[in-house]
């Protein structure tokens, strides 16, 4: 195990101590577990953009129309983003993230 120093400002201090005690663990024990939650939530990225680079983005539409059918929304087809296209606002239908 190793240590960890960080430093907070007062301001910041007050409100983490006080979640720790509403779930009954310890500063560190809720430290560890909100750096378990954003791992987690950067290896999902990582793997959606592996798996993004290497599909289809025709297949991608047609199994978002599949979705939008099942669930009786407007299909992707037709439906843009605020950006003007189906992937919405980060995306581009070359899958790459774009600024923003």
């Amino acid at each position: 195990m190793s240590i960890l120093t960080i430093r907070f400002p007062e301001s910041k201090h007050e409100r983490p101590r006080r979640l720790a005690e509403s779930r009954g663990l310890s500063m560190n024990k809720l430290i560890d577990e909100l750096a378990t939650v954003a791992l987690a939530q950067h290896d999902t990225e990582m793997r959606f953009w592996a798996l993004a680079a290497s599909g289809s983005v025709e297949r991608g539409l047609e199994l978002l129309d599949k979705l939008d059918h099942r669930f009786q929304r407007a299909p992707s087809k037709t439906s843009s983003g605020p950006r003007g296209n189906s992937l919405g606002p980060r995306y581009s239908k070359k899958g790459v993230r774009s600024g923003g």
